[in-house]
């Protein structure tokens, strides 16, 4: 079953936190570099949340999760938990962020290179997955089944020669961090939940450079590739239109 329905309060409350989960992210990239820690970039961010006047979903009883946004380093997918480590050149990061504003919860995230132009095996695997992502929001045309969004991501990625990471998903998002309808990065057109106006997603497709498999490691948050190659992850919170899909993570 599909959230309740938002009033317009709580829709403006995710448009103004989805900006400011923007403006966050958007800071966050200019200040990751070679020699920061995994743990700086999270009390970097942490100070933001604070000043801007959110509060980390991520901390708070619905999830805790011990820090304020997750660091997934290399052949990490998602879920990293920041550590000491300290960023090399080539390292291929992400970061996902999910904050809370005047009640209502907004998710997204990012993959980036550290400290080196982005090239070759490592830009094609960043560039195929942030354009599935994209692809996935074209989709939305009005009401939407989530087949139809998971079948764009998944064209754009076999395009690319991804590996899919196919057991985790996007989710619906808004008065809770996860909540139905589950969306695929994979899928049937026609098929899946009818999403209709008002509803709130978070599509984000995550990719490798080599299989499929994941494993979870011992602490019990990080999942990497089993294989061992690199990951990306990109993410956005969307609200279906009548005649299309507003980026609410975006500024």
């Amino acid at each position: 079953m599909q959230s309740r329905v938002k009033t317009p309060a709580e829709i403006e409350a995710m448009r103004e936190g989805g900006k400011i989960l923007a403006q966050i992210l958007n800071g966050l990239k200019k200040q990751v570099m070679v020699g920061m820690s995994e743990l700086e970039a999270d009390a970097w961010v942490e100070r933001e949340i604070k000043s801007l006047g959110a509060v980390a979903t991520y901390k708070t009883p619905e999830v805790n999760f011990p820090h304020v946004i997750c660091v997934s380093t290399n052949d990490e997918i998602v879920h990293g938990i920041p550590t000491e480590y300290v960023f090399e050149k080539g390292d291929v990061v992400s970061f996902d962020l999910v904050i809370t504003y005047k009640g209502m919860k907004t998710d997204s995230a990012f993959t980036m290179v550290v400290g080196e132009e982005l090239k070759g095996v490592k830009r094609h695997l960043l560039n195929y997955t942030e354009r599935s992502l994209y692809a996935g929001i074209d989709a939305i045309k009005g009401p939407v089944y989530t087949g139809d969004i998971g079948y764009a991501v998944e064209k754009v990625l076999n395009d690319g020669k991804l590996g899919i990471i196919r057991e985790l998903v996007g989710h619906g998002v808004g008065h809770k961090m996860q909540q139905a309808p589950e969306v695929p990065n994979y899928g049937k057109r026609g098929r899946g939940v009818l999403l209709v106006p008002g509803d709130t997603i978070a599509i984000e497709p995550m990719a490798t450079l080599g299989g499929e498999a994941i494993k979870t490691l011992n602490d019990g948050w990080t999942i990497s590739t089993r294989d061992g190659s690199l990951a990306a992850h990109f993410e956005h919170t969307v609200m279906i239109t009548i005649d299309g899909a507003e980026i609410l993570t975006s500024l």
